[in-house]
């Protein structure tokens, strides 16, 4: 540690080590020795910790040192500063990130609830915590990915990098469909009983939808179809769909939308990825044609020498 924090900051920090004694082999049987050594290093670490400038205890290997999740505490305490986190460390603070999604996916669904047995101020406040946690995950996701950049420059797989950047860009998602949702509000009214009960929609609507059958009117005239939503194929009532209402229809086709977003979101990613690797498999072929190139000279060459060393042995035969 005391030499990486000399690397990193260029300065040795305010008190020395204590020193090494010779025959350490020896020094577990002196409790004295040991007693020495460890008020020592507490010396040394409390001189680092009191110190007024801060350029070793804000270094990354005094935080490792300790055993301090650096890129987690700056992302929670706000840091605009890029966190620097270990290979483990940055796994650690992706799983911890997880949990803090599901925990906001835990609030809609409470607000949800609290909202169907007509609790509007619970809603509202579950609503808000949800709002608060998706906020500070988002700022921890970029915590994250700025991390994952600093992986890079220090020597991470090319592959490993990758496989990072779609887990963040996941977390990513998820965090732009919980905002979605944290934004919109029920639109189910209060009251009591289900969404059907409560808003019903009227027969001659929801047959104009589908294109059934339209009930007649009071004067014996059937109010004519302008629009019909599935052109050509007639859409048909399903067991999804029947005990639902106009918003409930809504709910439900913003509900299979936002999936479709989440699965093309994906394929995005995944066909980034191809690109990638795509690029780098192109570069890799151009080089090897260079070799080849250089090699067809080479070979070139020493053909020519052959052929010239061959007519002077004709010669002197």
């Amino acid at each position: 540690m005391h030499t990486e924090l000399v690397k990193s900051t260029g300065l040795s920090p305010p008190i020395q080590l204590p020193p090494k004694r010779p025959f350490l082999f020896r020094t577990h049987a002196n409790s004295s020795l040991l007693e020495e050594r460890r008020a020592g290093l507490e010396l040394y670490l409390r001189a680092i910790i009191s110190a007024k400038d801060d350029i070793w205890r804000e270094s990354y290997a005094f935080r490792d040192f300790l055993g301090v999740p650096a890129g987690k505490l700056q992302a929670d305490g706000g840091s605009s500063r890029p966190s620097e986190f270990t290979s483990s460390s940055w796994l650690d603070e992706h799983t911890d990130l997880q949990a803090r999604i599901r925990d906001v996916r835990a609030d809609i669904n409470k607000r949800d609830a609290l909202s169907d047995r007509g609790d509007v101020s619970g809603s509202h406040q579950s609503n808000v915590q949800a709002k608060k946690k998706l906020a500070a995950a988002l700022t921890r996701v970029s915590v994250l990915e700025e991390g994952l950049q600093n992986l890079g420059y220090a020597g991470m797989s090319e592959g490993e990098l990758q496989r990072r950047r779609d887990m963040v860009a996941r977390l990513r998602d998820d965090c732009e469909k919980l905002a979605k949702m944290a934004t919109v509000a029920r639109l189910t009214s209060r009251g009591l009983g289900s969404a059907s009960e409560r808003n019903p929609a009227s027969e001659s609507d929801r047959a104009a939808l589908f294109d059934s059958p339209q009930p007649k009117a009071a004067n014996g005239f059937q109010r004519p179809i302008t629009r019909v939503f599935g052109g050509a194929a007639k859409p048909k009532e399903t067991e999804q769909t029947r005990p639902l209402d106009n918003h409930g229809l809504v709910q439900l086709q913003q509900t299979q939308v936002d999936h479709q977003d989440a699965q093309l979101a994906q394929l995005s990613t995944i066909l980034q990825r191809q690109k990638h690797l795509g690029l780098a498999i192109g570069q890799e072929i151009s080089e090897q044609n260079e070799l080849l190139d250089d090699l067809t000279g080479e070979v070139d060459r020493v053909g020519g020498k052959l052929s010239n060393a061959k007519k002077q042995m004709n010669r002197l035969g």
